[in-house]
C-alpha cells in the first residue's frame, strides 16, 4: 500500500497582500495508485478566478483535516519579505552570502 494516497503540487509565483489574487499560484493534484495525469484545482467561485494565498492556505488545511495522507510539494523561493531587512537594518547582501553555498559568514 503506497504511503501517500493523495499528492498535490503548488506553483507559487506570488502575491502582494495573502488577500491579492494571483495568476501564479496554482495548484494541481493526484492520486495514487492510478496512472491518471494531475488535474488543476481552481478555487471555490469567487469574484476573483485566481487563487489568493489565504484562499490556498485554508483549501490545504481542509484538505490535511479531511485526509487521507498526501504529500503535498510548493515550488516557491522563501524568503523574508525587503521590509523585514529594512526594518531590522540587516545587510541583504550579508543573508545572500550566508545562503550561497561556500558564502561566508559575515560579523553584522
Amino acid at each position: 500500500m503506497p504511503q501517500f494516497v493523495g499528492y498535490i503540487g503548488i506553483d507559487y509565483s506570488g502575491a502582494e497582500t495573502p488577500t491579492s489574487s494571483s495568476s501564479g499560484l496554482r495548484v494541481f493534484a493526484a492520486e495514487g495508485g492510478t496512472s491518471a495525469p494531475p488535474s488543476e484545482v481552481v478555487p471555490a467561485p469567487s469574484p476573483r478566478k485566481c487563487w489568493t494565498r489565504k484562499g490556498l492556505a485554508h483549501w490545504l488545511a481542509d484538505q490535511i483535516d479531511a485526509g487521507p495522507s498526501a504529500l503535498i510539494g510548493i515550488d516557491h523561493a522563501f524568503s523574508f519579505p525587503l521590509r523585514y531587512f529594512e526594518r531590522h537594518a540587516l545587510s541583504l547582501s550579508v543573508a545572500l552570502d550566508e545562503a550561497t553555498p561556500g558564502g561566508e559568514s559575515k560579523p553584522r
